[in-house]
């Protein structure tokens, strides 16, 4: 598997392969679209175990921005005046922005919007969505959740159809 000069897999991630893979689904932007790749390819897991701990990695966060958003944009708003005028604009545009798809869709919409694996539809985008738009924190969670795992599948099923054309160069 590393045929091609690439230094074992612990050169590269000094933690276990598992742990490795659930940090970097953990980080905002790489989420689970690079992380089940690097956790197949470069760390070794088998496609069950890349999936899986790319989906809870990606899934914690989530959870952690439901729960704290509301209080970090308080804090914000009562300890600087700028911050809450710019806290308020940005809110209430994306609000205005979003209604329409937020009326249409309903909660469905989150998941959906999570599912996508593309750039800035994942986890965190999706967790400042449901607070923005006062979806209760279960409720959040689960589509989160459920969307993520679709997600999830899809770069899986993407990923390693990828690495059986790739073998064959």
């Amino acid at each position: 598997m590393f045929s091609r000069g690439l230094a074992e897999p612990t050169a590269f991630f000094s933690l276990p392969p598992e742990l490795s893979a659930a940090l970097l689904a953990a980080t905002p932007l790489i989420e689970m679209r690079g992380a089940i790749p690097v956790a197949h390819g470069i760390l070794g897991l088998p496609w069950a175990a890349a999936f899986f701990w790319g989906w809870l990695g990606s899934t914690l966060p989530g959870a952690a921005v439901l729960a704290l958003a509301d209080r970090v944009i308080n804090w914000c708003n009562r300890k600087s005046p700028f911050c809450s005028r710019i806290i308020g604009k940005t809110l209430e545009r994306t609000r205005r922005h979003f209604h329409k798809e937020h009326e249409k869709f309903g909660e469905i919409g989150l998941l959906v919007f999570v599912a996508i694996p593309l750039p800035l539809t994942g986890v965190w985008s999706g967790a400042l969505a449901a607070v923005l738009f006062g979806i209760p924190y279960w409720r959040a969670l689960a589509l989160i959740a459920a969307g993520n795992a679709i997600a999830g599948l899809i770069i899986t099923l993407a990923a390693s159809g990828l690495f059986k054309a790739a073998s064959f160069l």
